[in-house]
């Protein structure tokens, strides 16, 4: 008889696998606000870091959007599952490829559209990544890192590279957690980091996109 590989699922991706479903049959509409935590969590009865990984898995995955003191909402009533599937089928150095490809263009980007919200959102996960790195916080501050490269994609004015941008960064978020055993290297990144947002801010194409490049290859 042959046997059938069965796929175990964390509490966090059941929760998120349940509020997909509800999204898709309307009872959390597009646009309209997600309950609050303590609500999901009275609701799906589970703690509060198993709401938060959910909302983070559905927000990657494009279907919720977390804004800073106002909540999360619902964005789209479909995924980016078959793009996840295949990026999760690559090795490192068709990830990295993409990477570099994917967010140089968004950079180049960025330093044209970037608006005054985008560049507050950046330097705002610049702060954190910053604090984090210096309190050795490897999950936050990769959280913070990653934070600070969707907010350059936010500001690229193209919502299939955010799309496509958002999507990766999952992965990017393993590899980092792979290669990376504390957060030695986000601190001697950071300076990078804040000279390519003062490019991006400046409208300097040129300086952003070779930073960023430094940057993903570690130089």
């Amino acid at each position: 008889m042959k046997t059938e590989h069965i796929v175990r699922r964390s509490l966090a991706e059941e929760v998120a696998s349940a509020i997909e479903e509800k999204i898709k049959l309307g009872n959390f509409p597009i646009d309209s606000k997600l309950p609050a935590e303590p609500e999901l969590m009275k609701q799906f009865a589970v703690g509060r870091s198993t709401i938060r990984e959910a909302i983070k898995y559905l927000s990657q995955s494009g279907y919720l959007h977390v804004q800073q003191g106002l909540g999360t909402f619902v964005k789209r009533v479909t995924g980016h599952h078959a793009l996840d599937a295949e990026i999760e089928k690559g090795n490192f150095n068709d990830i990295f490829e993409v990477r570099q490809v994917l967010e140089l263009k968004i950079i180049e980007k960025a330093a044209v559209n970037r608006t005054t919200k985008g560049l507050r959102d950046m330097a705002i996960a610049l702060k954190n990544r910053a604090k984090y790195a210096n309190s050795g916080n490897f999950t936050l501050c990769v959280e913070a890192d990653i934070a600070f490269h969707s907010a350059i994609a936010e500001s690229c004015g193209n919502s299939i590279l955010k799309a496509l941008y958002n999507t990766l960064s999952v992965h990017v978020n393993k590899f980092f957690t792979e290669i990376y055993k504390d957060t030695s290297p986000f601190l001697i990144s950071q300076k990078r980091h804040e000279d390519l947002m003062e490019a991006i801010k400046n409208k300097n194409i040129q300086q952003a996109v070779a930073l960023a490049t430094q940057i993903i290859q570690h130089k």
